[in-house]
């Protein structure tokens, strides 16, 4: 009798538990209305806004300001300017672009809004600037260095060992020029490649290398993308994860496209500390050539997933209009800062709405795209098309 009784009073407590849990599930209603102590794990992974502050070392840039004079890089400028050099047309015929690069490592700059690092940068910028050149051009490009420690370039592609950037490096207040042809044409990165090599690339020592083919592309907007973290306790663990050195600055200023305009993105993975990064484009497919060496496509897809150091181009475009995600699709990247938005505009019927959202998306930015400062050299100039200027 007394075994049946427990047996049955552990059945209906059972019951209620499974009654009392289904009912809150049912019940739980939107975040804004749950207990605020339990929202510090939710980022940025969500057009909504605004979007909820967290806490430990996850630090969420949307609440906060950034000063654009103190700031890592200006993003929406870096992501159309293309540094073709200063240009000479030898006697032989072949194009001469000649490029001077500055290392540093001793200034401190906002790399997410309230968090300073200590950066190390070609020419002041995190990413630095994307050099350009077409296949078969001599390229001379010349290193100052003006850190307090031994750096050098190494260029992926085809050269001689004495222009690899690995064994010789450059003392502090030395310079050194580098001189080879440009080949094969496609999209590589060049870092720092100086002891301890996780230090140099990690602290920002890297940027983007293009080689045309001879014959242009098809006219496209363009734009690089560079994907990097930031590892500010240094645990060697990512805090922050960023297209073209900012979390999250393409979600609050979306990149503006016109509809069925075709779109192509440089893409490079970076990333120090995590074995893969990737990107993911919504409502959409793309067109993946892998390193950009070829020109016919090696994929037709909507995420692309690399290794640090791999990089391809993408080509799509949109046939409706309105704002589009895309974000790493590793959730953990996407929520500490590596997600943005395109917005698709109708360039011939622009409705009234679209303008309003686009509006109320710019108030709740808080970066200014007209106020930081440029202290890379060489010549830079904005192109919307393939090919060189």
């Amino acid at each position: 009798m007394r075994s049946n009784l427990l047996i049955a009073l552990v059945g209906v407590a059972v019951s209620i538990a499974v009654v009392v849990t289904f009912s809150t599930g049912l019940n739980r209603g939107p975040l804004s209305a749950q207990d605020p102590s339990k929202r510090e794990n939710f980022g940025g992974h969500s057009p909504g806004y605004p979007i909820l502050g967290t806490t430990g070392d996850v630090l969420d840039p949307t609440s906060l300001n950034i000063d654009p004079k103190t700031a890592v890089i200006d993003p929406m400028k870096y992501l159309r300017e293309f540094n073709y050099g200063r240009t000479t047309a030898l006697s032989n015929g072949t194009s001469l672009r000649e490029y001077t690069l500055i290392a540093s490592d001793q200034q401190t700059k906002e790399v997410s809004p309230g968090v300073f690092y200590n950066v190390w940068t070609f020419n002041g910028t995190i990413p630095g600037p994307t050099l350009r050149a077409t296949e078969g051009d001599l390229v001379r490009i010349t290193l100052i260095n003006n850190g307090t420690k031994f750096h050098s370039i190494h260029f992926h592609g085809i050269h001689p060992s004495e222009m690899d950037g690995v064994f010789e490096g450059i003392a502090p207040g030395g310079k050194f020029t580098y001189e080879f042809t440009a080949e094969p044409f496609g999209v590589f990165p060049y870092h720092c490649h100086m002891q301890p090599l996780e230090e140099h690339i990690t602290h920002g020592l890297y940027g983007v290398f293009i080689i045309d083919p001879k014959k242009p592309r098809a006219d496209a907007d363009e734009m690089v993308m560079v994907m990097n973290g930031y590892d500010t306790d240094f645990d060697a663990e990512n805090n922050f994860y960023t297209v073209n050195g900012i979390p999250y600055y393409y979600m609050h200023h979306p990149i503006q496209i016109d509809k069925n305009r075709l779109i192509r993105i440089y893409l490079l993975n970076i990333l120090e500390f995590d074995p893969i990064n990737n990107f993911h484009l919504h409502a959409n497919m793309f067109d993946l050539y892998r390193t950009g060496t070829k020109l016919i496509p090696d994929e037709y897809t909507d995420i692309v997933t690399m290794s640090q150091g791999e990089r391809g181009i993408l080509e799509f475009s949109y046939k409706y209009p309105g704002k589009y995600m895309f974000h790493a699709h590793k959730t953990e990247f996407a929520e500490k800062g590596w997600v943005g938005l395109f917005l698709v505009k109708d360039s011939t019927a622009e409705s009234a709405t679209e303008n309003s959202n686009l509006t109320s998306i710019e108030r709740n930015g808080s970066y200014s795209t007209t106020e930081f400062s440029n202290t890379g050299n060489g010549t830079t100039s904005f192109v919307k098309t393939g090919g060189l200027n």
